[in-house]
């Protein structure tokens, strides 16, 4: 493989450390999701780290923990996504803009329209994680008694893509003409009528608004599951993975893009970025301490709420704490993510204790605590080693792990030639290499 590739990095920042421990670490900002001054801050340090994004997760609604576990969470309370980037889109200039919206309680014209409506604010930087809602609660508030079922979802999700992306293609890039001689605003041949019928959405169009710049925003998806895997190959720019070794990574990467050519698709036009919770300092001695020292904030009542969630939303109140993790069931939440837990507990041998530590902290992805060096050589190591083509970072804290990882990690990578050390151009797709898609109504 030629040395010469570099690596895409994301922020995950909502909440703004998914660690439970962040808020109450010293120097951090307990208010952090739902300050926007501290937002503008991560993001212009974002930027002059050169990372290509930030991404914003979403839920829409609380997620259920017992009543002491969810009084001691931060990550409960947030902004809502189109909201904070459409403020943020002004006050940045290169970093990309994805937000989270749901394919199962959205309709396909709302998530277009708003999408297309930040990619013209922002100059091209705006990206849709196309995501089938894992959370059950979700469904009480749209006027439903129980979550939609798991392959249903990512029918209904495939059907969405194809009419928001319809959606968007249905002005050409040409057709806003403005011509104020002979009095012509744009060409009514240049603009095409979805009028799609399907199994789940019924949709005249076409959009009320020009095609984004980018043509389409970038199409991000985190499903680890069979069918997230299969919806990834066919139709995202970008998937969110996490997987704790290389070895997962690496089976995880050559699945997904081993899938791509059943659909016509070259590899390089899907980025795997897996999810990299990175802790720096000076010596890997003082990181774990930072490590230890963030976990230790943790209540333990906190740890096994979140626990119960990440396994699908199910009760542990009766669980032997000590004991080794008894069989799940199945739920219709994420599979994915409850089967990978699931493994890990088996695999380490760790108690239901151990797991709910560990879930509080990275959530099950990829550890990296040690210095700049150590962790440079991680990432060049699954660069490398077809374990991605970059990651997502989380952060354990900010604003200190944020500034920690621009001001120690980045220079590291810039020095290796691992990473940029400008932006490649105006847009999103630009800065990670992908191309404009095609309009499939217009040619040119």
């Amino acid at each position: 493989m030629s040395r010469s590739r570099q690596l895409h990095l994301g922020a995950f920042l909502r909440p703004v450390s998914i660690h439970t421990g962040a808020w109450r670490y010293p120097g951090a900002l307990p208010d952090g999701n739902f300050n926007f001054a501290h937002y503008r801050r991560f993001v212009q340090t974002l930027e002059r780290g050169k990372f290509d994004a930030i991404f914003l997760a979403d839920s829409l609604a609380r997620i259920e923990m017992p009543r002491g576990a969810l009084a001691r969470s931060a990550n409960v309370t947030s902004f809502e996504p189109f909201t904070l980037l459409s403020a943020l889109a002004p006050l940045s200039e290169h970093i990309g803009l994805i937000a989270t919206a749901s394919t199962t309680y959205n309709e396909p014209f709302h998530v277009a329209r708003k999408f297309a409506s930040l990619d013209h604010i922002s100059g091209g930087r705006a990206g849709w994680n196309l995501v089938t809602s894992g959370n059950p609660n979700e469904a009480h508030n749209f006027g439903l008694s129980e979550h939609v079922d798991h392959s249903e979802r990512y029918e209904r999700a495939r059907e969405f893509y194809e009419v928001v992306t319809g959606l968007w293609d249905s002005w050409a890039d040409d057709a806003v003409i403005r011509d104020v001689e002979t009095g012509i605003y744009f060409d009514p041949d240049r603009v095409h009528t979805l009028d799609h019928k399907g199994t789940h959405f019924t949709v005249k169009g076409p959009l009320n608004l020009a095609r984004p710049l980018q043509g389409w925003p970038v199409i991000v998806q985190a499903g680890s599951s069979e069918l997230g895997r299969a919806l990834a190959a066919e139709t995202a720019d970008v998937v969110f993975s996490a997987h704790p070794t290389l070895a997962e990574g690496q089976r995880f990467y050559a699945d997904v893009k081993g899938r791509m050519a059943a659909f016509g698709r070259e590899r390089s036009s899907l980025l795997v970025l897996p999810a990299a919770f990175v802790v720096v300092a000076d010596s890997a001695s003082e990181a774990r301490a930072k490590m230890d020292h963030l976990d230790s904030l943790v209540h333990p009542e906190s740890g096994l709420a979140s626990l119960s969630v990440a396994l699908g939303h199910i009760d542990l109140s009766d669980i032997d704490l000590d004991g080794p993790l008894p069989p799940i069931p199945e739920t219709n939440a994420s599979k994915g993510s409850r089967q990978k837990l699931i493994d890990i507990a088996r695999e380490r041998n760790l108690s239901v204790r151990q797991l709910s530590q560990y879930v509080v902290g990275s959530y099950g992805s990829l550890e990296m605590i040690g210095t700049a060096a150590t962790i440079a050589d991680q990432m060049e190591q699954w660069l490398f080693g077809e374990g991605c083509d970059g990651f997502n970072v989380l952060f354990p804290y900010l604003p200190g792990g944020l500034d920690d990882f621009v001001d120690r990690v980045v220079p590291e990578l810039q020095r290796r030639g691992l990473f940029r050390t400008e932006y490649a151009g105006s847009t999103l797709r630009e800065n990670l290499g992908l191309a404009k898609p095609k309009n499939r109504f217009f040619a040119g």
